[in-house]
């Protein structure tokens, strides 16, 4: 068999949808290896992948673990990356840094949509990738169907490599073995085993030769020989639709599909050959990330804070050699390792291709390009981090914590760029935000194992805020006297509402000095810290107000004084200028595919949201974005039900559009849970 033969070590990283089995792929691929003399389970929550507290207490993975192997003489790593949609910052991550992805799929027509941001994300960054339909042993559908089912949501074709044989089993036809479509073998299964090279059955021979013809049909969309071969009813040899494949793969024009049961091995060590011949090596993802003009070159697609051993960040070598004690970066390697099972051995070097902990250099994130120089190439590329779409309110059970809590999360926020946090100026509550409420509870579980840190968390208030209708004159006077000086202010003024969005405005109409000018500046500040907090509870915006008489004494008067009075107006102005309570409103753009956009329409409407339009997608064949306007209180959850109702594809941006006034028992509802808060 023709195919690249590298020097270099290579990656793959395994991704699909929760479910799929890719660390049951990932225990297969090991054991074919002769990693894992005995492979684990997800039923007794065993596997490799899935080692952490926090992944065995939910049984799905929660970050991407790293395992090398080495099969016919040829070293490789693979990263075993979370399926959940709530997790999928790491799977971008680790693709980013692979020479190929593995995509695990289900033999299940109606599962097929959820590959569609998988599929997208790798053909957005160019990044190779290879389908696995996993469970094989379990399907009784129809290749054809699963095949057309998975072609709807990938851009690029799908290159059949095999048919599945079938024969009939005490509960229907069960699949059996598979013919290669390049060689024209036909293998039988065997649990644990290599699969057995046998006749191909008479029976498959039309299916197989139409199988065969639809695989050289696409290659040839990217071919002019083999093209000119098929016009002419030529029969290409193997060597040459090898090669086809390997190219067309690794110019990511192709998606090649192979098959098997990886709980069974089945399968799998045709899809380790196919990695070692087809997948291209380190450079590619090199060049692919802008990095071609630097020796040595390393990027950092992952970071962990370890209790005990400090921060650890995972990097691939893409080029040249490194060494234990180097600068990268403009920072010396503390610690040079390399990954083996939960944990690390150290290392002195590591050349170009494999995968490596880089230890003690705190100051690295997730992204980082690492070179010699400390400069990072213009031409570097790495996308944002996901935008979070869910949050929730935290405090520590013990105040003393409070220091402690913001050091613990800026490390998971190191770990993982789509997990923020941050205090919110209008409600002063710590938010925590991420992908969704599975995202935020394990990194409230990580908290309390890994730190100690039991949390509180809660819904986050929603930032309301009130103005005024009516227009209204107020004197206040602030006097005491109590041994010595006392305190004295004296104020006249005027508050009266302004259009909406213009905040608020501050004019001074003293004359003839009734109020002296330095006391001017304590009338405003003390009427700004009315406004903090107004008569319904909440900040008030888009209000005026003017100063415009008064009294001081000579003695008596000072900037507290007068801060006071003006306190003491506005307190006793607010309520007689009709206040009003101001909900803010986002402009929201909810995606999903066209054929569910009916029910995005329901949801916007549910949630009081009003739908502006409807349009395709950018870049996003069959899909539509719903243009809406969305109170803040109904957005906190929407990615839940989004995500209930779009099989978990759908998604959508947010950003804030204006204050629209609330009234009727909404209003009286929010009012009084305000007051409830307040009072405790």
């Amino acid at each position: 068999m023709a195919g690249r033969a590298p020097s270099a070590p290579r990656c793959a990283a395994i991704v699909g949808p929760y479910s799929s089995g890719k660390t049951s792929l990932l225990e297969s691929l090991l054991h074919v290896a002769g990693v894992l003399s005995k492979k684990g389970n997800a039923k007794d929550k065993t596997l490799l992948g899935d080692s952490s507290a926090e992944a065995r207490a939910r049984g799905l993975s929660v970050e991407t673990t790293a395992a090398q192997a080495e099969f016919l003489g040829e070293r490789w790593t693979f990263l075993d990356c979370p399926g959940a949609v709530e997790l999928g910052q790491d799977m971008r991550n680790a693709v980013l840094a692979a020479d190929i992805a593995i995509v695990v799929a289900e033999p299940q027509t109606e599962k097929a949509l959820t590959l569609a941001p998988i599929f997208k994300f790798l053909d957005d960054n160019k990044v190779p990738h290879i389908l696995f339909v996993n469970k094989m042993d379990s399907s009784d559908l129809r290749v054809r169907d699963v095949m057309e089912a998975l072609q709807a949501v990938s851009a690029r074709p799908l290159v059949l490599r095999q048919v599945p044989i079938r024969e009939e089993g005490k509960n229907g036809d069960v699949v059996t073995g598979y013919v290669d479509l390049v060689s024209e073998r036909a293998y039988r299964y065997h649990p644990g085993q290599a699969s057995d090279l046998i006749k191909l059955p008479e029976d498959m021979l039309p299916r197989e030769q139409e199988a065969r013809e639809q695989m050289l049909e696409h290659l040839a969309d990217f071919d002019d020989q083999l093209l000119e071969q098929l016009l002419s009813d030529a029969v290409p040899s193997k060597d040459a639709i090898y090669q086809q494949l390997s190219k067309d793969l690794a110019q990511d024009l192709i998606v090649p599909v192979l098959m098997g049961a990886a709980e069974q091995d089945y399968g799998v060590r045709r899809l380790l050959k196919a990695l070692r011949h087809d997948v291209p090596g380190p450079e590619a993802v090199r060049d692919r990330l802008g990095l071609a003009d630097e020796t040595p070159a390393v990027v950092v697609f992952k970071t962990y804070h370890q209790p005990h051993s400090g921060k650890v960040a995972l990097a691939r070598v893409l080029s040249g050699q490194i060494s234990d004690g180097q600068t990268l970066g403009g920072q010396r390697i503390g610690a040079l390792l390399r990954p083996k099972g939960n944990g690390f051995d150290k290392i002195t070097n590591a050349g170009a291709g494999e995968v490596v902990g880089l230890g003690r250099m705190d100051a690295i994130k997730t992204g980082d390009a690492l070179t010699a120089s400390g400069k990072v190439p213009e031409g570097f590329k790495w996308p944002e981090a996901l935008t979070p779409l869910y949050a929730l309110a935290v405090d520590v059970e013990n105040r003393n914590d409070e220091v402690k809590l913001t050091a613990a999360l800026a490390k998971l926020a190191e770990e993982d760029p789509s997990l923020r946090f941050g205090h919110d100026p209008d409600t002063h509550e710590l938010l925590l935000q991420g992908q969704g409420d599975i995202h935020l509870q394990i990194a409230l579980e990580r908290l309390k194992l890994r730190y100690n840190l039991p949390v509180k968390s809660r819904r986050p208030q929603v930032s309301y805020k009130e103005t005024i209708r009516a227009n209204i004159k107020q004197h206040a006077r602030f006097k005491r006297q109590s041994g010595g000086h006392g305190q004295f202010g004296d104020v006249h003024v005027e508050v009266w509402p302004l259009d909406r969005g213009q905040g608020f405005e501050f004019q001074d109409r003293v004359v003839g000095g009734a109020v002296p000018r330095q006391f001017i500046g304590s009338v405003e500040e003390g009427i700004r810290e009315y406004l903090s907090r107004g008569p319904l509870g909440f900040p008030v915006v888009d209000v005026a107000v003017a100063l415009y008489d008064g009294q001081y004494h000579s003695v008596d008067s000072s900037d507290q004084a007068f801060k006071t009075a003006a306190r003491m107006a506005m307190q006793e102005a607010m309520p007689k200028c009709h206040p009003i309570l101001l909900e803010p409103i986002y402009a929201v753009d909810v995606s999903a595919p066209a054929s569910l956009t009916s029910r995005i329409h329901s949801l916007v409407t549910s949630r009081r949201g009003q739908i502006l339009q409807i349009k395709n997608k950018p870049d996003w064949d069959g899909w539509e974005v719903v243009e809406c306007l969305m109170p803040q209180s109904e957005l906190q959850d929407l990615v839940i039900e989004l995500r209930s109702l779009t099989y978990g594809v759908g998604n959508f941006a947010y950003r804030f559009d204006h204050l629209q006034e609330l009234t009727g028992r909404l209003a009286d509802k929010v009012i009084e849970q305000r007051q409830t808060v307040a009072a405790r």
